[in-house]
């Protein structure tokens, strides 16, 4: 019998999306055929390259036009063609007419609208929207001509009942992570909590990266610093901080073991971007969250705040103080916040989706 093909679309405005795709992709391929693909990147692949630039410096060091350009983006009628997506647009068609799929999955939210069109002159096949954002959903998503959307929580499927969507649209998955988080074990709400590990996970170009190690180690405290691909930007500054705390700091470059790290320390701090807030629920670490995108990761702060499992701290005392807190009357906020996480992790997300995908396949 001929595997299924599934194609998912993604994109690399920010890791949220090409991240869900990743993990999406991993969960389906043994049982089916299955393509990623960047439309975007494969249409006009410099002009991809320098918007995907403009967009980490905007966020990073304007994040007050950020906010200008995602609400104006909440206006923006999608089902007409626009002339900057006319390449994008030829690069999709052309990938239906060579991988022909029985399904595709769309990880961020303009493709829904460009198959839409091209589907006027070839066979429609069902479309499957995974919102990578939380609460705080972006027209651009809600008005989308999917047939399904799957969600990562309760909270965000209330939140799109609430603007009109049909509640049988909509399908609660959790944000598709690593297969990982799964498999690992966790530290639970009465680990010891002497040294406190807190794995930092700092932007690309922070300004705050000393001021921020210094914050944590006020306390009792081992620091994990994750560099990513920032290791030529900002190793100087944290191997400063390392010379002055030699036995209680520790740095890395690029990993691929975040779930493993993740799943044994006490606290993360990172930014709210969509991929890492739902790797810390998986992992039931809890969050602070030092630097915020306006609009999609506002929604992500939003849930860490109902779910009683994190906050912003978006400066060095603040994260001081938070951790202060964590840590004080022997550790009881931080083993409440655990004990919250147990309850809404979704570690097992990327299955679900695969499981969910699968049973929308024609002939399924």
């Amino acid at each position: 019998m001929d595997k299924a093909r599934i194609l998912i679309l993604s994109a690399s405005f920010g890791d949220g999306h090409n991240t869900a795709a990743h993990h999406l992709a991993q969960a389906l391929s043994p049982r089916n055929e299955v393509r990623i693909a960047d439309p975007c990147d494969l249409g006009s692949p410099k002009t991809n390259r320098f918007l995907c630039k403009i967009y980490r410096e905007v966020t990073t060091y304007t994040p007050w036009l950020w906010a200008l350009i995602y609400r104006s983006t909440d206006r923006q009628d999608f089902t007409k063609p626009l002339p900057l997506l006319k390449p994008t647009e030829d690069a999709l068609g052309t990938l239906l007419d060579e991988f022909l799929p029985d399904l595709i999955v769309c990880t961020y939210p303009i493709y829904p609208y460009i198959l839409e069109r091209l589907f006027e002159s070839r066979k429609k096949v069902p479309i499957v929207t995974i919102i990578t954002d939380s609460i705080e959903i972006n027209a651009a998503w809600t008005r989308s001509p999917s047939d399904h959307l799957l969600v990562t929580d309760n909270h965000t499927r209330e939140s799109l009942i609430t603007q009109k969507i049909a509640p049988e649209r909509i399908t609660i998955t959790g944000f598709p992570v690593s297969t990982r988080f799964g498999e690992l074990p966790k530290l639970t709400p009465d680990a010891h909590i002497s040294p406190f590990k807190v794995l930092y996970f700092p932007t690309s170009r922070s300004p705050h990266v000393r001021k921020i190690m210094r914050s944590v180690l006020e306390h009792d405290t081992h620091i994990t610093v994750v560099l990513g691909h920032n290791v030529r930007r900002l190793y100087r500054k944290a191997h400063e901080i390392k010379q002055e705390y030699p036995h209680r700091v520790t740095l890395k470059g690029w990993t691929k073991k975040v779930p493993d790290l993740l799943c044994s320390h006490h606290l993360v701090v990172g930014k709210a971007g969509g991929a890492t807030v739902h790797e810390a629920l998986a992992a039931q670490c809890p969050m602070l969250v030092h630097h915020i995108v306006p609009g999609q990761e506002e929604g992500n702060i939003e849930l860490l705040e109902r779910l009683e499992v994190g906050r912003p701290a978006t400066d060095p005392q603040k994260i001081s103080d938070a951790i202060g807190r964590l840590l004080s009357d022997k550790g009881a906020l931080w083993r409440q916040q655990k004990a919250n996480l147990l309850a809404h992790a979704i570690p097992d997300s990327a299955a679900n989706a695969a499981k969910f995908i699968e049973s929308k396949l024609p002939d399924s």
